[in-house]
């Protein structure tokens, strides 16, 4: 495991409305010269941190799955739409399709994606801090970086470098 995975999980919960006031503050910056340096931290980061090392999306929060997502998966695992739907999915209190239980069905014991070719859009997405996505993504930030290593440790070189 690695030393910034570590250092996250001492320090995560202590750091939650700093990284909230952080939002706040780059809601005023929102735009391209924001997402290329998120995405710069991204990348920087991520040669630090190894997802298989951690999982905790996979463990923690059940993702939103679409229609296409459904679809693909079904197909993948050779079922039929309504028995993957009757045996995977749930519908949460925001009215969001997502998998019914966590850690999700398909980690395996070594981190690794039962479906990853196949996985559902919000996983491909997650954390939401490449892709030049950074500023849409603004309000999920603080609460991910309770569930990511990767996303804290963005949010804190940015706290160091923007002032707040």
């Amino acid at each position: 495991m690695s030393k910034l995975i570590k250092n996250w999980q001492n320090r995560k919960p202590k750091h939650y409305k700093q990284h909230k006031k952080l939002m706040r503050k780059l809601g005023q910056h929102k735009g391209k010269r924001l997402d290329q340096y998120a995405e710069e931290l991204h990348e920087n980061t991520f040669q630090q941190i190894d997802c298989l090392d951690c999982a905790n999306c996979c463990t923690s929060i059940p993702p939103i799955v679409t229609k296409g997502d459904v679809s693909r998966i079904a197909k993948h695992l050779s079922m039929k739409v309504s028995d993957f739907e009757e045996q995977y999915l749930t519908t949460d209190e925001d009215n969001d399709t997502v998998m019914n239980q966590s850690p999700c069905p398909f980690l395996l014991e070594d981190n690794m994606c039962f479906i990853y070719e196949f996985r559902p859009k919000a996983c491909r997405q997650y954390p939401h801090t490449d892709n030049y996505e950074f500023s849409k993504h603004l309000n999920l930030h603080a609460q991910n970086a309770l569930y990511c290593p990767a996303v804290f440790h963005i949010l804190e070189t940015m706290q160091q470098n923007i002032p707040t």
